[in-house]
């Protein structure tokens, strides 16, 4: 399900990217993800599409729902923490709105969405 949304389908590429650069530098994938970065990936997707805030989405790091398992939440966040800095020199305009975007308001929470 392609769900159309400017602000998800760029952190849908920006968590891609990333994914991608770890699983180079870190698991010696060439080509393609390892195992374990296109089952993180499926999962980000996932939940990016599931997202309850929609076009009002806040970053993951700011959201007051947290709706990844507590396990893929780390992987997330180790992917992130060591793919993040290197999207400045790679992905300049992506990397510099996921930045930017930690300082935007988080909207309140949706009380209904239709999936």
């Amino acid at each position: 399900m392609k769900y159309k949304n400017k602000r998800v389908d760029r952190e849908r590429k920006t968590i891609g990217i990333m994914i991608k650069m770890y699983c180079r530098n870190n698991h010696d994938c060439k080509d393609n993800l390892c195992e374990e970065c296109s089952e993180l990936s499926d999962y980000a997707r996932f939940r990016l599409d599931s997202c309850v805030f929609g076009e009002k989405k806040p970053i993951c790091a700011k959201c007051p729902i947290h709706c990844y398992k507590p396990d893929m939440r780390e992987k997330v966040r180790i992917v992130m923490r060591y793919s993040g800095p290197k999207m400045i020199f790679t992905h300049f305009i992506l990397g510099m709105r996921h930045l930017f975007a930690r300082f935007r308001k988080i909207e309140n929470i949706p009380r209904s969405r239709k999936i």
